[in-house]
């Protein structure tokens, strides 16, 4: 399967040959083999060129760039299968008809929940009492039928998020405080793992979109708005919980990362080098891991979700068939 590669190192990415090659400040060389890549993640800061995104277009990958505060910043797509007037068209018809706009995004929080109660429910028996917490998740999936519009639907997903994650006090080793999410930037190691596991997340799911010709910046829960691929916040509540929250609680309760891999710049806690690495390489082994989808009888990994999921919200807009969230079923 086509693998993901993160780039930490400071200098310059080039085309070399066929493949990709990065060299250090340092002057040292190392190799990624394009011809196996989705995307290529840029944590450094890294000098490219035209060359470098020509190569990676006639290979399809793409290169998703991080800033100094380890957010999202943009991504260098590909032009291959990413337009489709049709599609398009068909998206905007959805988010203009308000009945069909309000039933995607309850259906995008109505899965988001579903999986944050599997995270609370997995540690609820394990010595941990988040009874508590799992009344208020159900209380708010709940609410959703109820909700008229699309703030309502907002409210009832961060009403939702409150409440899982006041669970990771009881989740997460004591050296790890946690009393509420902050971010921009985040003040605690925390916050700097959700903020930087939820960016990972998120251009995983821009990848997955493009893929499908669906245009990434028509959303139906999150507003669309100007420099941001908001169905890609869509999709990317659905996942947090399987993805990006999993592999910080299996890091941290392992003790594979410490409070020495975090660093304090500028009023922000950010990862450093080696934290990233660590994180990351976690976070890799996730996405490829598979399991028996029960639709399609044959094993899928978890980085291909992502791509079924957008193409789900394709059939709903272009064939009818009715759009049914991601809900973690193992």
């Amino acid at each position: 399967m086509d693998r993901n590669y993160h780039v930490f190192s400071d200098g310059r990415i080039e085309r070399n040959d066929d493949t990709i090659r990065i060299v250090t400040d340092e002057g040292e060389k190392k190799y990624v083999p394009v011809e196996n890549a989705e995307a290529v993640f840029l944590h450094g800061q890294i000098d490219f060129n035209t060359r470098f995104v020509s190569f990676l277009d006639d290979h399809g990958t793409a290169a998703h760039v991080f800033g100094w505060n380890d957010y999202y910043a943009g991504s260098v797509m590909p032009t291959k299968g990413q337009t489709s007037g049709q599609t398009v068209v068909g998206q905007v018809r959805a988010y203009e008809n308000a009945e069909e706009r309000r039933r995607l995004a309850g259906a995008f929080v109505a899965g988001s929940i579903h999986n944050m109660r599997t995270n609370v429910t997995y540690y609820n028996g394990k010595d941990r009492d988040l009874e508590t917490e799992l009344s208020e998740l159900d209380a708010a999936a709940a609410d959703i039928d109820d909700s008229d519009d699309i703030s309502e639907l907002m409210g009832v997903e961060a009403t939702a998020r409150k409440a899982y994650y006041r669970s990771f006090r009881k989740i997460l080793p004591d050296e790890f405080s946690f009393t509420r999410r902050e971010f921009n930037p985040p003040p605690n190691e925390v916050n700097s793992l959700i903020s930087f596991g939820n960016s990972l997340v998120y251009a995983n799911c821009v990848s997955a979109i493009r893929a499908t010709a669906l245009d990434p910046s028509i959303s139906y829960l999150h507003e669309p708005g100007e420099r941001r691929y908001s169905l890609s916040l869509d999709i990317a509540d659905l996942f947090k919980p399987l993805l990006a929250d999993r592999v910080m609680f299996r890091v941290l309760n392992r003790r594979q990362l410490t409070p020495d891999d975090f660093e304090q710049d500028l009023g922000a806690c950010l990862l450093d080098e080696h934290g990233r690495k660590v994180y990351t390489k976690e976070f890799e082994k996730t996405l490829e891991r598979t399991v028996d989808h029960p639709d399609l009888n044959r094993k899928v990994s978890y980085q291909h979700l992502l791509r079924l999921e957008a193409y789900k919200l394709k059939k709903d807009l272009l064939a009818g068939e009715s759009y049914e969230p991601f809900k973690r079923w193992w």
